[in-house]
């Protein structure tokens, strides 16, 4: 018995159904540095939030201020361009820590709990159609059917630790200090485009253990965040 295109799709529609509602946790993501000395409020902040079920949250740590003696641990050029690009969109004249981005859509400093928390209600609110979002066998992740994001839309990979971290800075502004980070990211890949439609990527294999990974779909250029999926290590 041959099953009609019309099934065919309602059964793919549904094989990536209901892993990633359009309830999805707000992420949140902090732009730090273990040498920045204005920080520690900041990844306190993100400390706390790690906990929460309706949020996800991240911590980029970024490499321009490692000429002040001390060479960030954890940082990679790469995350301090997602800052870059983030604040080209929100029309800021430079990066700076401790920033914290909320859903892609608000930004402010990340020492400001009433604030991160005000923005997070309000992204929270906005209306946005997600796409479900599917682990697959085989290692792959399915993005499902959207709402086109004008200037279309990128699918990262985010892989983080989800441990609490203790850096003892020897050198710098936080010289003889103890850094404490929650969730810090170790892996940023961007899988490829995402333009409405179905589409299946394949994830490359972690380089390390006992990481998260997340999926997330966001708009270009730094847009706003549509749809957010996480995976624990098995």
């Amino acid at each position: 018995m041959k099953m009609s295109k019309r099934f065919l799709f309602a059964a793919c529609a549904w094989a990536i159904a209901g892993s990633a509602s359009a309830r999805a946790p707000v992420l949140i993501e902090l732009f730090t540095a273990q040498g920045c000395a204005s920080c520690a409020p900041a990844n306190a902040l993100i400390g706390k939030l790690a906990d929460r079920p309706d949020v996800i949250a991240l911590t980029w740590s970024v490499d321009y201020w490692d000429y002040l003696g001390w060479k960030d641990t954890f940082a990679r050029p790469e995350f301090a361009d997602r800052q870059r690009v983030f604040d080209h969109r929100f029309e800021l004249r430079d990066v700076y820590t401790p920033q914290v981005v909320v859903g892609g859509a608000e930004q402010s400093s990340g020492d400001k709990f009433d604030v991160v928390d005000k923005m997070i209600n309000e992204v929270r609110h906005l209306k946005a159609a997600a796409p479900q979002i599917r682990f697959m066998t085989g290692d792959k992740v399915a993005i499902g059917t959207g709402a086109n994001p004008r200037g279309g839309g990128d699918v990262w990979l985010v892989r983080y630790d989800p441990r609490a971290q203790n850096i003892e800075v020897k050198d710098g502004d936080n010289r003889g200090k103890t850094v404490t980070l929650r969730n810090v990211v170790h892996e940023l890949v961007r899988l490829g485009a995402w333009r409405g439609t179905t589409v299946t990527f394949k994830l490359p294999a972690p380089t390390e253990e006992g990481l998260n990974s997340l999926i997330v779909v966001q708009g270009a250029r730094g847009g706003r965040i549509l749809g957010l999926l996480k995976r624990e290590p098995t």
